[in-house]
């Protein structure tokens, strides 16, 4: 059973989700002691391969009071996410030819406590793609309502 930290509702409206993967994460303490208490945004985050190695940029992990000035975190800083060198190495060949990125989706506790990050392949969306998805979230709460409603 996984405890879903935070969620990156953003992701999921801007990109056309393709595939999935899951990746650890390299973390200091205050970090985890951070994400326990749920102080974390993921909204301007990407996910970028620097010399054969996934880094996961721009998320926010903030500062609790109770952290010591020693052990304080960089908030933004580039955190190294884990994965196997062969799924590195066929995102890398994805994104660099087709022209996909990836985006962090999702920050869990897994079964074992451990940080994961769920992070996907994905295809930017065009301005029309977004209206049809606005449009039928629209039509599901509508029906949902009706639905509500009738009974």
């Amino acid at each position: 059973m996984k405890k879903t930290i935070v969620k990156n509702k953003k992701a999921f409206f801007d990109y056309e989700i393709l595939e999935k993967f899951e990746a650890g994460i390299v973390l200091k303490g205050s970090e985890v002691v951070a994400l326990r208490a749920s102080r974390a945004n993921l909204k301007d985050s990407f996910v970028r391969i620097i010399k054969g190695e996934i880094f996961l940029l721009n998320a926010h992990i903030s500062h609790l009071s109770t952290t010591h000035s020693f052990y304080k975190h960089d908030e933004k800083g580039a955190r190294k996410l884990l994965m196997h060198k062969k799924q590195i190495d066929r995102l890398f060949g994805k994104i660099s030819t087709q022209g996909f990125t990836i985006v962090p989706l999702e920050l869990y506790f897994n079964e074992k406590n451990k940080v994961k990050v769920l992070i996907a392949l994905a295809k930017g969306k065009n301005l029309h793609d977004k209206r049809e998805s606005l449009k039928k979230k629209q039509a599901d709460l509508e029906a949902r309502v009706a639905m509500k409603n009738h009974y």
